[in-house]
């Protein structure tokens, strides 16, 4: 499989995945609990602060792992927290009577 299409459609199918549980309140546990309640409690956009936690870990990352590697995360960890971005905004999915 090429490394840059994996990491592409993974990204996309892990945002799309994680949107719909976010969507129905629900979530993956650990940062992605953290993420949903800084939406929800403080108004920060879901997929800027993942993005933001991502990087951390990329750096963290880049320490032990090749050039390459670091390259097809950021473009997985760029196309998930898009999907995030984009698609997922407070106050969207509320039921109006």
């Amino acid at each position: 499989l090429e490394p840059g299409f994996a990491a592409l459609i993974g990204g996309i199918m892990i945002g799309l995945g994680l949107l719909a549980l976010f969507r129905h309140g629900a979530g993956l546990g650990g940062i992605n609990i953290l993420v949903y309640w800084l939406q929800s409690a403080r108004g920060m956009r879901a997929g800027y602060v993942q993005l933001g936690i991502d990087a951390l870990i990329l750096a963290g990352a880049a320490l032990v792992i090749g050039w390459q590697g670091i390259v097809w995360s950021v473009a997985g960890a760029v196309m998930f927290n898009l999907i995030l971005g984009v698609n997922h905004k407070p106050g969207r999915y509320v039921g109006v009577n």
